[in-house]
């Protein structure tokens, strides 16, 4: 007898950390963006499934436990390999971090199972899913889902990495609706398609697979959805503004590991000082924290000759350095960067800091100490700077992390020309975050309308187009410079105009609908 596995028979937890782990293909590095539909199909069908409200929790969270732990992975290297913890304390750390993040899928499930039935009986509650309305239903599911995908973007500061937005990124055809709805809507548009296929999977597998005229307005929703998509990415939501600028942004690759060393400092500073020089441009962009001193502790000379190369090109030096006070009455530090050049020195210090590396919550310096971070606590930047002005460009800087937040980005890129990230993934090793930071990156472009140039000390140094394409990029791990011509652009995107609203507004009406209707579709 041949055997024919029975994934029916499977723990629902099991398949659920499958599907969540398995979706980790949807993000680059793999891009494989169809798994970001087909991964939540298989959570939205689990959800489907008679159960309790705690069997529906528990799916969620074993679902998100699996997303989480592949996902960011790289969180173990930052915390190991780079920053020296013990191994099995980052290992706990991680699972624990991966656990606080699953809860959020958790939420999500549990509130998508109770706008579905109140009776706690499973056949009871199997007829009161069947006669909600097959194209409800995934709207439903999909507004659970991306309202705690927001709420993880802000509680405790936010973290809305692995958003499942980010993964329909160009080629995907949904990414056409970033510049519209940003990436919590394209969030919603594929959790939406995910409960359709599971609609007509599930429809299909009860009716002995065989089609009926009943599926056909699901297809063509899916399909008008797509084709939408496609339509929309042909728009050109901005104009060009001035003639292209010539950029080289410098990879300097050095590891973290040498790059708060003493002895290392001359060292770090030639690295710079030769890629500037060799690769000159009209604007030259240093990664974070690239020169690692406070700017008024960095040699004067060394200033004065970046300067110089910055002036001889008639452009600007932009380097990412700490800037601040080390002194015994007063000590303050800026994660910032500093323009140097032509145009009159300007700063752009970090507004949004990562919790746990460059702001200490209270009770957890113990926990800095042990992953040996050189800055620990540094002070946020005013929230209205000014954009910097650039050899007629406006230019919105934001630093390494800062870019994960497509409202605050939005709001400081709407009167820019272009958008400037300095990185420092060093921290990070060779992992899934620098393929997959520079993802978000794409999507940040699309929803302003912008370029986005990213200069990071190990990858991924890139220049993306206002589209979200990858114009250009440097492999990772390598000691150079990418240089090319970017053309600024102008006007402002409908997601700049309403930033994250729509979509909260939207999840919110088909949340309390369902929680509001539940009792009578399962009466």
């Amino acid at each position: 007898m041949r055997w024919k596995p029975d994934f029916r028979r499977m723990s629902p937890y099991a398949q659920a950390f499958g599907w969540g782990l398995l979706g980790v293909g949807a993000f680059a590095p793999f891009s494989l963006w169809p798994l970001g539909i087909l991964c939540w199909t298989g959570l939205y069908l689990l959800l489907r499934q008679p159960g309790t409200l705690q069997r529906a929790l528990g799916v969620g969270f074993t679902f998100g436990l699996g997303q989480f732990l592949g996902g960011i992975s790289w969180v173990y290297v930052s915390m190991h390999d780079i920053g020296g913890m013990p191994m099995a304390l980052a290992l706990l750390a991680t699972f624990l971090f991966s656990a606080y993040l699953a809860l959020f899928p958790m939420l999500a499930a549990g509130f998508f199972r109770l706008t579905h039935a109140s009776q706690p009986h499973p056949q009871q509650m199997h007829d009161a899913l069947s006669r909600v309305p097959r194209l409800l239903s995934p709207l439903i599911f999909a507004g659970c889902w991306v309202l705690f995908e927001i709420l993880r973007g802000v509680l405790f500061t936010g973290f809305p990495w692995l958003s499942q937005g980010y993964a329909q990124s160009p080629p995907s055809p949904l990414a056409g609706y970033a510049p519209i709805l940003g990436a919590y809507g394209l969030s919603f548009i594929t959790a939406w398609l995910a409960g359709l296929t599971g609609e007509i999977w599930g429809r299909l597998r009860n009716q002995g697979w065989a089609w009926s005229p009943a599926l056909s307005p699901i297809a063509f929703a899916i399909g008008a959805v797509i084709v939408g998509g496609i339509s929309l990415s042909q728009i050109s939501w901005t104009r060009p503004e001035g003639t292209p600028l010539k950029v080289s942004l410098l990879q300097g690759n050095v590891p973290q590991s040498m790059k708060w060393q003493p002895e290392l400092y001359v060292q770090t500073l030639l690295t710079y000082f030769q890629l500037a020089r060799s690769n000159p441009a009209t604007l030259i962009v240093l990664p974070e924290t690239a020169i690692p001193s406070l700017l008024s502790e960095a040699p004067p000379e060394f200033l004065q000759d970046l300067q110089r190369i910055g002036q001889e090109q008639r452009g600007n030096i932009l380097m990412g350095i700490p800037t601040g006070e080390n002194a015994p009455d007063r000590n303050w530090y800026a994660n910032s960067a500093v323009s140097m050049g032509v145009d009159p020195l300007q700063v752009y210090n970090k507004i949004h800091l990562v919790p746990f590396g460059e702001t200490t919550p209270p009770g957890f310096g113990w926990f800095l100490k042990l992953i040996q971070m050189p800055l620990p606590d540094f002070t946020n930047g005013d929230v209205d700077q000014p954009l910097m002005q650039l050899n007629n460009q406006k230019i919105a800087v934001n630093i390494c992390y800062e870019d994960i937040f497509g409202s605050e980005i939005a709001r400081r890129a709407d009167e820019a020309t272009m958008m400037v990230n300095i990185s420092n993934t060093a921290w990070f090793g060779d992992s899934l975050a620098q393929p997959q930071h520079l993802q978000i990156a794409q999507i940040r472009a699309l929803e302003n309308g912008r370029p986005m140039l990213r200069a990071t000390n190990t990858g991924m140094t890139a220049v993306i187009g206002p589209r979200g394409e990858r114009q250009a990029v440097l492999a990772a791990f390598t000691r150079n410079a990418l240089i090319t011509n970017v053309q600024g652009m102008q006007g402002t995107t409908p997601f700049q105009r309403w930033y994250n609203w729509p979509v909260i507004g939207l999840c919110l009406t088909l949340l309390a609908w369902g929680l509001l209707t539940r009792r009578h579709r399962s009466a």
